[in-house]
């Protein structure tokens, strides 16, 4: 894929956690995370097809840290299937947190994934759980819908977007991302380590600008 790219009938633009909890004042706030929504919002009116996902935790979820006596948030515990960092308790089902930003202005999308509902499973990426083996279904969906193309975009660029990424790579589909319409946590190197996975990948990195 050329660092341009002309939208196609068989693309997807995938808008992964632009809610409320990862955006300033938020309980996970990604640094500058709400100027992405105007970036999504253009993006939307070039693409046919729009899908969302959600972050979707229930209370007391086990990547929380105040569901670890001792810990607290961005420290690692070891779970049932590996190392998990700990985040702060947000988009905990039905509150204001785990709702899509106001403005975000995508009404016409046509499917809502939500992830991270499982009480022991954590889940950045939209394809499959952090075991690693369960998966959402957001695959065997689009693969029925007959998309070939991802355009992802959202927050955050270095969890769950890059992780969709790759899993979508890994699921067959072509992927790019749209870097201006993401924004990154950065956490011990994180930013750096999930560029060059999805490079490495062959995932397209690209801008805003370059689509049309």
């Amino acid at each position: 894929m050329s660092a341009n790219l002309k939208p196609m009938r068989d693309d997807v633009l995938v808008v992964i956690d632009a809610q409320n909890d990862f955006c300033p004042g938020g309980a996970l706030a990604v640094p500058d995370g709400d100027a992405i929504i105007p970036v999504v919002n253009g993006l939307a009116g070039k693409f046919e097809h729009v899908v969302l996902t959600q972050d979707w935790h229930p209370s007391g979820h086990s990547s929380f840290a105040s569901s670890h006596p001792g810990k607290q948030p961005f420290e690692t515990v070891k779970l049932s299937y590996g190392e998990q960092t700990l985040w702060p308790d947000h988009c905990v089902q039905g509150t204001k947190g785990a709702n899509f930003h106001a403005k975000l202005a995508l009404t016409g999308s046509e499917l809502v994934l939500r992830k991270g509902f499982r009480q022991a499973i954590d889940s950045y990426s939209a394809f499959r759980e952090n075991d690693r083996s369960t998966k959402t279904g957001l695959g065997g969906y689009l693969r029925e819908r007959g998309f070939r193309r991802l355009i992802m975009c959202g927050l955050a660029l270095d969890y769950c977007v890059g992780w969709s990424a790759l899993d979508g790579r890994a699921e067959g589909f072509e992927v790019a991302v749209v870097e201006d319409a993401c924004r990154s946590i950065d956490l011990a190197g994180s930013l750096a380590k999930a560029k060059n996975a999805m490079i490495q990948s062959g995932v397209s990195l690209l801008v805003s600008g370059n689509i049309g």
